[in-house]
């Protein structure tokens, strides 16, 4: 409609302007965090209203989906395969442990527990996101939460690893190739297939939009056949239709009501760093992982910047981005199912005993 155009065009402005400050301020995430942030405050300080239309977030999340689909290849399977069984059982042990103490603290606090759990888990935010609306918890406190636990993270470990591990000159540089085709080419025509299988499974799975395109792409990089990557542009601007789309969906109020649990949210995120890094630690013992590559595989995100690290300080960043890769998928394709099914049944018990 005509009269959507005008606030349309602002949210993209809006949108960019955010992405290239936190870009020029080397924040992380620049271009997801930073329209989410800028759309947010902008919407909730002005008292506009600005239209982002529901297409762009779902083209945003196929695009990210084909894109980490690429860092699975036989190759790195060889790899990750003697870390497998050790890296799920260390991964399911820190989900369990994250819902335990999100659960736990809900009951001196005014979050119900299915907010607090998916605000807390150690996985994608958006995912997370996607995956609390479909059992019907607070998405926009579910977004601070997250939000809370994702700088925690990337300000912290970085820090802390090129802190005790110095820098390699050494280092392994190259992460996992990625097929340098052109996407114009008629090899480009193998990326229909990921995204039409999104479009018309993306309710089947939790987050499917993402993760259905994310595993057929990852098929198609195993079989080795020739499949042009996503160039970093569209990557980019796939970050930027996601992080617009988020920061609509969460209002200055919401983060008003859930400030006084930031405190909280922070110390349980704190923790889950600690847990992991200790579990790093096992999982180097477990295995013939250095240590570097086992702390930056268990720690609870995010896969861009614990890969770049693994490269400073000289772990191995293939390794690195293959496990966390499968930790966010276990718990992607896992954790929500799993909730959504003990959340339904305590309401069926609850109605049974009533």
């Amino acid at each position: 409609m005509s009269y959507q155009i005008k606030p349309f065009i602002e949210a993209i402005v809006i949108s960019v302007i955010g992405g290239g400050l936190f870009h020029v301020l080397s924040l992380p995430l620049a271009w997801m965090l930073g329209p989410l942030t800028s759309v947010m405050l902008w919407e909730g300080l002005t008292t506009r209203t600005l239209v982002w239309p529901d297409f762009l977030k779902k083209s945003g999340l196929i695009i990210l989906g084909i894109s980490f689909g690429f860092y699975f290849t036989f190759e790195s399977l060889k790899i990750v395969g003697p870390f497998i069984i050790p890296y799920l059982l260390i991964t399911v042990i820190l989900i369990l442990i994250s819902i335990f103490n999100s659960a736990f603290i809900t009951k001196w606090i005014n979050i119900d527990k299915k907010t607090s759990v998916f605000g807390s888990i150690p996985g994608g935010l958006a995912e997370m996101v996607l995956a609390s609306e479909d059992v019907k918890a607070n998405s926009a406190f579910v977004m601070v939460f997250q939000t809370i636990r994702l700088l925690v993270v990337l300000f912290t470990v970085p820090f802390i690893i090129t802190q005790f591990f110095p820098h390699d000159s050494n280092a392994i540089s190259a992460v996992m190739t990625i097929p340098d085709t052109n996407i114009l080419s008629l090899h480009g025509l193998w990326l229909i297939l990921p995204i039409l299988l999104g479009i018309k499974y993306q309710h089947s799975l939790p987050a499917g939009i993402m993760i259905i395109p994310l595993a057929v792409t990852a098929t198609i990089s195993i079989s080795s056949i020739n499949i042009p990557s996503i160039p970093p542009l569209i990557f980019l601007i796939a970050q930027l239709f996601v992080g617009a789309s988020l920061g609509k969906s969460i209002s200055l109020t919401d983060i008003k009501l859930a400030k006084k649990y930031a405190i909280i949210y922070i110390g349980l995120a704190c923790w889950l760093i600690v847990l992991s890094f200790g579990f790093g630690i096992l999982l180097e013992s477990m295995t013939t992982m250095d240590l570097p590559t086992a702390i930056l595989s268990t720690a609870p995100g995010g896969l861009v910047e614990m890969v770049l690290t693994a490269s400073i300080v000289g772990a191995d960043p293939a390794i690195v981005t293959s496990l966390q890769l499968m930790r966010v998928m276990v718990i992607v394709l896992v954790a929500p199912s799993a909730l959504k099914w003990y959340f339904s049944r305590k309401i069926n018990d609850r109605n049974t005993i009533a």
